[in-house]
This record gives C-alpha cells, sequence and structure tokens, in this order.
C-alpha cells in the first residue's frame, strides 16, 4: 500500500510516527542529570554525538558529491576517472584523520573515567555517608553501618553529599545502576567494588539492575531517595525507633530465597556477622574450606615414579 503513496506523503507519515513513539516514555534518565557524576557523564555523551554527527555528515557529504559528480548520465560513454593508486598525500590524510577523531574521543573519555571514581572538587569538604549494597536474586540489600540501619529494595541519601556505595553480591553477578545520579558497576561474590553518587536536589530516582541474572532481572529495581540532610536525619531517628532488628536468620533467609520481595526496613546490620570482603555467598561450598592448606610432608612417595616415564 505504501508504494502507492507519493513519496512526500510517506516521509510525513513516517516522520510523524517517530515523533509520536517518542512521547512513550517522559524523559530518557541517562540524559537527565541529577548529580556531578552524571552530569560528567552526560556532557561525555553529549560531546561524543556532536563529533559522530560531524563525522557523519561529512562522510555523507562526499559521497553525495561523489555519486552526483561522478553519475554515469554526465560523463561521456570513454571516460575513464582518474587512478589514485599510491597517492600518499590521500594515504595520509584518509589514515591521520580517523586517528585524529579516536584522540578526540580517547582524552575526554579517560578523564571522565578517572573523575567519576573520585569524590567530586565541589564535594571534597563534605564528609561521604558509606552504604554497603549487596545484590541477591533478585532484591537489594543497602546497610548502613554508621547510622546501625538497613533497608531492603530502597535506599535513603542526603543531598549533596558523596555516597560511597560498596558493592558485593550474595548471589549472581548484577550490576547497580542509577541512571539519573551517574554510572553502572558489577556487584561480584567476594570481592567489594565502590562506587561514588551523589545527587543535587531531593527527589526520587529508579535504580536498576543492569545485568541480566536470570528470571527476575528485569523487575530488579530499587528507589533511591535524595533529602535534606536534615530530612534524612529524621528518617534515621525514626527507622531507629520503629523497625524490628535485623537477625541473621532474617537475613540468611532474604538472601537464599530466589525471588522478588517488598521494600523492608530494619534496625542492626548483616554486617555484624558477614565479612564482606571475604566471604558472601550463600549457597556454595564455604570458600574458606576450599582454600584450606594441606601438609604434604608426610605423603609416601616411595612408590611414585618421578622420571616423568611412563
Amino acid at each position: 500500500m505504501l508504494r502507492k503513496l507519493p513519496w512526500k506523503l510517506t516521509l510525513l507519515l513516517s516522520l510523524t510516527s517517530l515523533f509520536l513513539l517518542g512521547g512513550c516514555d517522559t524523559k530518557m534518565a541517562v540524559l537527565d542529570p541529577q548529580g556531578p557524576m552524571a552530569r560528567e557523564q552526560y556532557h561525555l555523551i553529549v560531546y561524543s554525538a556532536i563529533l559522530m554527527a560531524f563525522v557523519f555528515v561529512v562522510v555523507l557529504g562526499l559521497y553525495l558529491y561523489m555519486v552526483i559528480k561522478y553519475r554515469e548520465s554526465r560523463l561521456p560513454a570513454d571516460y575513464k576517472p582518474p587512478q589514485l593508486h599510491g597517492h600518499k598525500v590521500l594515504e595520509i590524510v584518509w589514515t591521520l584523520i580517523p586517528v585524529l577523531i579516536i584522540i578526540a574521543i580517547a582524552i575526554p573519555t579517560v578523564k571522565a573515567n578517572y573523575s567519576v571514581e573520585e569524590t567530586p572538587k565541589s564535594l571534597k569538604d563534605k564528609k561521604p555517608l558509606t552504604i554497603y549494597v549487596t545484590s541477591a536474586d533478585w532484591k537489594w540489600i543497602f546497610s548502613y553501618p554508621e547510622q546501625g540501619i538497613e533497608t531492603v529494595n530502597y535506599a535513603n541519601i542526603p543531598t549533596d553529599r558523596p555516597i560511597k556505595f560498596q558493592l558485593t553480591s550474595a548471589g549472581t553477578m548484577a550490576s547497580f545502576w542509577v541512571p539519573e545520579l551517574g554510572g553502572q558497576k558489577y556487584t561480584m561474590p567476594n570481592m567489594t567494588m565502590q562506587l561514588i553518587l551523589s545527587a543535587d536536589h531531593p527527589g526520587d530516582y529508579t535504580g536498576r539492575n543492569s545485568n541480566f541474572n536470570g528470571e527476575g532481572f528485569a523487575k530488579m529495581d530499587f528507589n533511591v531517595v535524595a533529602q535534606t540532610q536534615s530530612d534524612f536525619n529524621k528518617w534515621v531517628k525514626e527507622v531507629k525507633s520503629t523497625a524490628p532488628k535485623m537477625k541473621k536468620s532474617d537475613y540468611e533467609k532474604l538472601v537464599k530465597t530466589e525471588g522478588l520481595v517488598g521494600t523492608q526496613t530494619y534496625t542492626g546490620t548483616h554486617l555484624k556477622w558477614v565479612n564482606v570482603h571475604e566471604q558472601h555467598t550463600y549457597g556454595e561450598q564455604s570458600k574458606t574450606k576450599s582454600n584450606e592448606s594441606h601438609d604434604h610432608s608426610n605423603m609416601d612417595m616411595s612408590n611414585m615414579d618421578m622420571s616423568g616415564n611412563n
């Protein structure tokens, strides 16, 4: 049916459909930075997009120029294009330009990668808040060691203050990501990764797992509530006076049970009995047991052929 429509009408309908489909989501979180780390990455994305758009326009322009200039209807039948094989100037130009493009992308990318790993300069004088994040199938556990509280599938943070998330996993590998506040980092068993984020203004931000890890991956989301320091202090005080105490059995049940759970709040943290830097994998053989050293000094080797001849 589209073949019967004039090409202008077809183009108009296509552009209109594209415009309407763009309204299916209110915003793209990555392009709506709400913190210094996210802003750093946003600027890098915009810079890279502009540079790539420039390259695209130049290449497309050269392509159209060649197509139009050397089209068959304009040239005589016996025309033969000039042979440029071995042209030193052209060889240097089309080798040097891609190298320069790569350098133009690499320098700001490397700078941004190192920048987001450090506390922003504007927040150097602020004491960071440390939150331990444990991913499990398929939930997120947030531990506040200084405040002595623990939450599940949501985290409250103060604004204008660096937040040091210490990431680990009690199950499969996941990826911790709050698009409006910064980039993502993996959570892995038996190790801790650090991710520094900060929020400029109070608000609710959706975090998600960006690494496929099984059946509940699509719904492994969490909520980050950014609030003023005074409101954060009130929240901590309220939790400590109303929330139930976290027991070891509660935590083990939480991480061993595969499935989605709602938000939960506790006083105390599982960090009392779990060393996240060493052993943090449930349902597997103990790492300590597998790493035991064995003494072979008393082994009888008299009947063993050590010559290598079998």
